[in-house]
């Protein structure tokens, strides 16, 4: 009797530890866009402040700005510019540092949840992590940002890396970026609220 109870422990034990991490019971805010400023509302990142990035960092003539703003009644952080593929440019970006406290561990989560307004334009979703150490790596999911409000879920596994040879780590995001990228147009795009969904 006392060896099949040792050894019940000794599975349910192993079942445990083997077991894949639990997924979060509710979503975690990045932003929710209340500040009314540029900086994120959010306990996941404290003190993080959205950031516009444009081609011309690397000699490129595009421009891009972003704004805090209210959009059909909801306030949002809104990216507006013009992209050019001159002088090897074709990007303007909103960028939110994830790591304030330390690397985001998403493990718990399933993908990227955004609340979004656009042109009827096609978008990036960027994320960096501890892999990326060079610029210009990244990983990409591509999303339409219809001209009315949205809720748009992207899952982690559609996250294409670009550059890098590793898969996304959840475990170590560094960074998110609205991305405007790789032809000419117009850019305008709103997101009213960010988050991680389980």
């Amino acid at each position: 009797m006392a060896v099949n109870m040792r050894a019940r422990c000794f599975i349910l034990a192993a079942a445990f530890w083997s077991a894949p991490l639990m997924a979060a019971a509710s979503p975690l805010i990045l932003d929710d866009r209340s500040s009314g400023t540029l900086c994120a509302t959010s306990d996941a990142t404290p003190g993080a402040c959205w950031q516009a990035i444009t081609d011309t960092v690397m000699g490129g003539v595009s421009d891009g700005r972003i704004a805090a703003a209210l959009v059909e009644g909801r306030p949002c952080l809104r990216l507006t510019g013009r992209v050019s593929l001159e002088n090897n440019g074709g990007f303007v970006q909103a960028s939110l540092d994830l790591d304030k406290s330390g690397l985001l561990d998403a493990r718990g989560y399933a993908g990227v949840e955004i609340e979004v307004f656009g042109n009827g334009e096609s978008y990036n979703l960027h994320l960096r992590s501890a892999d990326t150490r060079i610029v210009w790596q990244s990983y990409r999911a591509g999303f339409q940002a219809p001209a009315h409000w949205q809720t748009l879920r992207l899952p982690f596994s559609s996250f294409q890396p670009y550059r890098i040879d590793q898969p996304l780590d959840p475990s170590k995001l560094r960074r998110l970026g609205l991305v405007a990228i790789g032809r000419e147009m117009r850019a305008d795009v709103c997101i009213a609220r960010l988050s991680l969904y389980p």
